[in-house]
C-alpha cells in the first residue's frame, strides 16, 4: 500500500517539539533552583546591550509590561539586576545587569554549555553553528518584536 504523499514529507515540527521537551528537561537540570529561561534571556540581553529602559527590555523580550515588572522584581530581589529612575523622565526605569547578575549569567552559561554538549553530541561544531544560525532566523521570522507579533498581541 502506498503512503499518502503528505506523510512522505520531512515534517520538522514534531521533531522540534520532541527536542524542545528533552531540552527543557536538560535546561531545568542545568539552571539553578529558581532561575528560568526567561530570566536567562533577560540577563543575556542586559549583558549584550547594556542598560536598557524597562519598556525597551519588555519589547525585546516580547512580554506584556505587567509581566516585565514581575520578571524584573524576581531578578532584582536576588540582586541580579538594578533598576533606577531615568533622570530624563522620572516615570521610566533604567535596568542594568549587576555584578552578581553577570557572575550568575557566566555560571549559567557554563552549565548550559555542558548540557548542550551532551544533547547535541551527534552534531559537529560546524553543524551546531549552522543549527544555531537557522534557529535564530526561524525565531526572528516567527516572533517579530512585541507589538508586531503574529500572535495577536500575545508574546510568542
Amino acid at each position: 500500500m502506498a503512503k499518502p504523499q503528505a506523510m512522505t514529507r520531512q515534517e520538522i515540527m514534531p521533531l522540534i517539539d520532541h527536542l524542545a521537551r528533552v531540552g527543557r528537561r536538560a535546561l531545568d537540570i542545568a539552571l539553578s533552583d529558581w532561575l528560568r529561561p526567561r530570566h536567562v534571556v533577560a540577563l543575556r540581553l542586559l549583558y549584550e546591550r547594556g542598560p536598557m529602559l524597562q519598556h525597551a527590555l519588555g519589547g525585546a523580550l516580547s512580554l506584556d509590561p505587567s509581566n516585565v515588572v514581575g520578571l524584573l522584581n524576581e531578578l532584582e530581589e536576588r540582586g541580579l539586576i538594578e533598576r533606577r529612575r531615568d533622570p530624563a523622565d522620572r516615570r521610566r526605569h533604567i535596568v542594568s545587569l549587576s555584578a552578581a547578575g553577570s557572575a550568575e549569567l557566566a555560571r549559567t552559561y557554563v552549565r548550559l554549555g555542558l548540557a548542550e554538549d551532551e544533547m547535541f553530541s551527534a552534531l559537529s561544531a560546524n553543524e551546531r553553528a549552522t543549527l544555531y544560525e537557522l534557529l535564530v532566523r526561524a525565531v526572528g521570522a516567527a516572533c517579530p518584536p512585541y507589538g508586531a507579533s503574529p500572535c495577536e498581541g500575545e508574546p510568542c
